[in-house]
């Protein structure tokens, strides 16, 4: 009589469709479920799904804008009708005068950006490492990161005068406590024994900042530079409200005080334009510097 053969548990390798195939097993022997082609699909029916509400719904809000100007229900003068910014826009852009108005807030914005976040992003890691540098400094950054930038500009004015500086400084203002708090709060969040493991090992105080400081706190930083970064956009338009002959934020002042509310949209609309692709790019240099956060 034939000897029976021992029962082959089911894995991966011999039952591919059954539930083995839909976990693995992990280090610790926890089973971890894995996406079955069903799952794969649905969540990429998904993606495609959100991706075009993300793109009809501002269609939509645009299409009812068109249609609510000529019936009444809007008043064309202050929203005039997007056909008639999209005009505008490209008058503007033809004559070279949007471009110029770009062109030198996009150099103001870079320089405040850079001015605010390097000074920040120092002063934020000393202060998350050592704590006298934090118990020093926290009272002073608590009693003036509430007082609104807008409200220093008169100083800030009477020190530098109405010049480039001006604009640079009152921009570096807003950005400098965005990434300062920010950085600050990522290196207190780190876990205390990677500090140890360094203090054990001789690490020097370079090393404490650039090796584990810096890579720890990196997901609370790009946070705060992306805060920043909005900061920035909202100053630069009232920097350059006063004392300024050119600029997006220039060319909103001008364009109310002669009632020319179209200009003035597409003045909105570039504001809105580098935000958008300010954030795109910190948020493609986060994937490469961070890759292992889910973004």
């Amino acid at each position: 009589m034939a000897e029976k053969e021992p029962a082959v548990p089911q894995t991966a390798a011999t039952d591919p469709g059954g539930e083995a195939a839909r976990s693995v097993p992990t280090s610790v022997g926890i089973e971890r479920p894995v996406d079955t082609p069903k799952k794969a699909k649905r969540r990429d029916s998904g993606s495609g799904w959100k991706g075009l509400l993300g793109f009809l719904s501002p269609v939509v809000v645009l299409i009812l804008w068109e249609i609510a100007v000529p019936l009444g229900f809007v008043d064309g003068r202050f929203f005039p009708p997007p056909h008639a910014i999209a005009g505008t826009f490209w008058k503007m852009t033809l004559d070279g005068t949007l471009f110029a108005d770009v062109r030198v807030s996009l150099v103001r914005i870079i320089l405040g950006f850079l001015a605010g976040a390097i000074p920040g992003l120092i002063v934020g890691l000393s202060m998350g490492l050592f704590r006298p540098v934090r118990w020093i400094l926290r009272p002073v950054i608590s009693a003036t990161y509430p007082i609104p930038k807008l409200a220093l500009m008169p100083l800030i004015i009477l020190m530098f005068g109405f010049g480039e500086t001006q604009k640079v400084i009152t921009i570096a203002l807003g950005t400098f406590f965005m990434v300062l708090i920010n950085t600050m709060a990522g290196v207190l969040n780190l876990d205390k024994i990677y500090l140890d493991v360094a203090k054990n090992y001789g690490a020097s105080r370079r090393d404490f900042y650039t090796r584990i400081a810096l890579p720890g706190a990196m997901p609370l930083i790009f946070t705060g530079l992306e805060l920043g970064m909005g900061m920035a956009l909202l100053l630069i338009v009232a920097a350059e409200m006063t004392g300024a002959v050119s600029g997006i934020g220039y060319r909103i002042w001008a364009a109310q005080a002669v009632f020319k509310t179209k200009e003035m949209f597409v003045a909105f609309i570039m504001i809105s334009l580098l935000g958008y692709l300010f954030a795109e790019g910190l948020s493609s240099l986060q994937r490469r510097v961070i890759p292992w956060k889910q973004l």
